[in-house]
């Protein structure tokens, strides 16, 4: 039986997913999952499996997705077996040092976003401002100046009339332009439709902790053309990420070391969210597991029993079979995929990445009593990432027997370290989940829970209370749930310091704000330690936080093994995030979501409305 989808994942499905003629939903969810499951087993006839396979094949994809256990990313869910046939969530563009090069990226990201596709780019190679142009004898305007004619074309771009265009701009810490790039998003009138990151290099870091300068290179001579003192630079990166939340960092030097198809070129740039790095003009195709869905120990904190201990209470051999299905419905998309350009679909097929993730991390931790903010959680996230890593490896390889190891195998790290052949150069990412988590009735991603309870705006002007079903659950188990706690917990977000709540289940309910940012970064790096691409998570910082918690930050990820690091301090970007409450004491700037007025989260670096899923990258 299929799982029940709640009134807020039913609103998001008839907005923006299910199929609809003269502008009338004809769709229902399960015909949805239905229609994804036939368009994308469907392939698998071409590669010569009997016809009773591939049907066996697509009841169980339409299974694991009706039963929300496993979501493909929005694009798959919207556009498989319907018209545009555009699957893939996100690109990487190229962007070279000549007008021709910036215009002709201008239009590849205008043909990619207008599929529903986000788009990230390194303007690295660009040359500086005022660098000669031998053509005309005149000055360059340099990446910054360039940019924003990038952000212009995507504000006239609506991602195929669902979501507005979503962004990545980069550059090198080793860019000339670099300090006017750290600065540019101080002003909240620019690039409102980027994220922005540095591609950090393991020199410049090594650079910060001794204390000394480093080169500035120009990319057009490859010549040394200045210098920086390091940890000045560092200081700017961490001041305007305090102020406004970006920059964010990618450690590019560790991105490229640990690439598995570094031999066949070099990774400058991720998607808009960051967690999967891509070479030019490769996309990715990610899904997320809900591992709340294979808890089966739903005891003790109920009872009052606090574990701080490692607790194996999931259903293994259930999530082996999801991760193998899930893999194989990832491969098969690759082939489903109706690419909007032959460039992307050449790279893309060379390499045959899929990024399956989970989320629900936070709901999981709470229905086993482990609070998100333990040794005990991050022993469990570490065996969770290693059973992802290694069951959707054994289902590549199995992959591979049948269909092929990936064309760009030979040369490749995993070639070269004796590994059996795989289908896929990589199997394993963790994206930040936004809509598909609603859709699933989760926590986003490996998130903490931003909110135990909240006030959710609906259409009408009412105000209705959200209260997470686990809390829920655990309170009225024990004896102390009342619509007056929940009212206050509504006030204040979080339950820790409340008297009225017993102090193990203060301990087991921590939310963003409440988790020390080490423990933000360790839960990251717990999971980066098995995930082939990068993750997707948000260090929440309190509004009271300072910009040496946000160096501290960067120093541990880079020291933990992190690919890269995004901050966000709560109230510092135009559009805060959602203060729960709405005491004006505490609630100084709530932005709402244009289409239902709800009040908007942000997670990496995106504003999300969890009621209406209207989002915003930038």
């Amino acid at each position: 039986m299929a799982a029940t989808l709640t009134d807020n994942a039913l609103a998001v499905l008839r907005a923006r997913y299910l199929a609809r003629e003269h502008g009338v939903v004809v769709e229902t969810p399960a015909d949805m999952f239905a229609r994804v499951a036939r368009h994308v087993s469907g392939v698998e006839v071409t590669l010569g499996y009997p016809p009773a396979e591939v049907d066996a094949t697509r009841r169980r994809f339409e299974r694991m997705m009706a039963d929300l256990e496993f979501l493909p990313n929005s694009p798959t869910l919207m556009n498989a077996g319907r018209p545009l046939g555009q699957l893939a969530a996100c690109f990487v563009v190229p962007v070279d040092d000549s007008t021709t090069g910036v215009f002709s990226a201008v239009g590849w990201a205008a043909e990619i976003q207008k599929t529903g596709g986000g788009t990230g780019f390194s303007f690295s190679r660009l040359r500086p401002a005022g660098d000669r142009v031998a053509s005309t004898g005149g000055h360059a305007s340099g990446p910054v100046a360039l940019m924003q004619v990038f952000d212009v074309a995507t504000e006239a771009i609506k991602q195929g009339g669902t979501r507005r265009g979503a962004n990545m701009g980069m550059l090198r810490v080793d860019h000339p332009d670099i300090l006017e790039f750290i600065a540019l998003k101080l002003d909240p009138s620019k690039m409102r439709n980027f994220n922005l990151s540095i591609a950090v290099t393991d020199a410049f870091m090594a650079a910060v902790r001794a204390g000394t300068i480093y080169e500035l290179v120009n990319p057009r001579s490859e010549g040394v053309v200045g210098e920086l003192d390091a940890r000045r630079v560092f200081d700017a990166i961490a001041n305007a990420a305090w102020a406004c939340g970006d920059p964010g960092m990618i450690f590019i030097d560790r991105v490229n070391a640990l690439h598995p198809a570094n031999h066949i070129g070099l990774i400058e740039a991720t998607n808009p969210c960051g967690e999967v790095p891509l070479l030019a003009f490769e996309a990715c195709n990610l899904g997320s597991i809900d591992l709340g869905r294979f808890v089966v120990l739903q005891e003790g904190l109920e009872h009052g029993v606090d574990h701080e201990v490692e607790i194996d209470g999931l259903d293994w051999d259930r999530l082996r079979a999801v991760i193998h299905d899930a893999v194989r419905f990832l491969d098969d998309v690759i082939d489903a995929n109706r690419y909007p350009l032959p460039e992307i679909e050449r790279a893309t097929r060379a390499t045959r990445k899929v990024g399956l993730g989970v989320m629900g991390w936070a709901d999981t931790l709470a229905a086993l009593g482990i609070a998100y903010d333990s040794e005990a959680g991050l022993a469990l996230a570490a065996k969770v990432a290693d059973f992802l890593e290694r069951e959707s490896l054994a289902a590549s390889v199995a992959l591979a027997e049948r269909r092929g190891a990936f064309p760009a195998w030979m040369g490749s790290r995993w070639e070269q370290a004796g590994h059996r052949p795989l289908r896929n150069t990589t199997t394993t990412t963790i994206a930040p989940t936004g809509t598909i988590s609603i859709i699933a009735g989760c926590a986003s991603g490996i998130e903490p829970l931003y909110a135990l309870a909240y006030r959710r705006h609906v259409l009408d002007g009412a105000q209705l209370p959200e209260v997470n079903p686990a809390f829920r659950r655990v309170a009225a188990a024990r004896g102390f749930a009342s619509e007056a706690l929940f009212a206050a917990v509504a006030e204040t977000g979080g339950v820790r310091g409340n008297p009225a709540v017993p102090a193990d289940v203060q301990r087991a309910f921590p939310t963003a704000h409440e988790i020390d940012v080490a423990m933000h970064v360790r839960m990251q790096a717990v999971f980066q330690r098995h995930t082939h691409a990068a993750v997707s998570k948000t260090i929440n910082l309190r509004n009271d936080a300072t910009p040496l918690e946000v160096k501290a930050a960067y120093e541990l990820a880079y020291e933990l093994g992190c690919k890269g690091i995004t901050v966000y301090r709560d109230g510092s970007r135009e559009g805060q995030v959602l203060v729960t409450g709405s005491h004006p004491a505490v609630v100084v700037v709530v932005p709402r979501c244009p289409e239902c007025s709800t009040v908007l989260v942000v997670q990496s670096k995106c504003r999300l409305c969890r009621s209406c899923g209207w989002s915003v990258c930038g």
